[in-house]
């Protein structure tokens, strides 16, 4: 699903987010805050809502919330003093108050699977776990 506000073009199914054509570097949590936001942009949006969904009921600090929300208002070019996009209300908290559009699936851009590809089939992303999960990566020997 893609929300496209403000000359930026947030893209969740692939976790990207555009301004323009150029792909703007996001980290997950960042991402997942302001999906959140602009998914429940009609109404409210509380820090215990926010830890909920983002944070999975985790214990989660003031700072790094206020961390999260700053990067998103900065990604966006607000330097949260203007509040454009993403408005603080009293009390803690959150509303996306840009004017956001969904473009139908006709006006979505096709991924290729590679650049230049033009007879790749589209990559679907692949879907995420509910739960943390570890990687394990063999380990070279580089020593004598």
């Amino acid at each position: 699903m893609q929300f496209v506000f403000a000359g930026h073009t947030l893209d969740a199914d692939r976790r990207e987010l555009r301004r323009g054509r150029d792909t703007i570097a996001v980290e997950p949590q960042f991402f997942e805050v302001l999906v959140y936001l602009v998914e429940n942009r009609a109404r409210l949006v509380s820090k215990d809502d926010l830890i909920a969904a983002v944070w999975r009921n985790r214990i989660v600090s003031d700072s790094t919330l206020t961390s999260r929300i700053s990067a998103a208002r900065k990604a966006l070019g607000d330097s949260g003093e203007e509040q454009k996009p993403i408005r603080t209300v009293p009390r803690k908290e959150l509303r996306f108050v840009g004017d956001v559009h969904m473009p139908s699936s006709a006006e979505q851009p096709v991924h290729r699977a590679a650049a230049g590809d033009e007879n790749s089939e589209p990559r679907a992303a692949l879907p995420l776990p509910d739960r943390p999960a570890i990687a394990v990566l063999p380990f070279i020997n580089i020593s004598g």
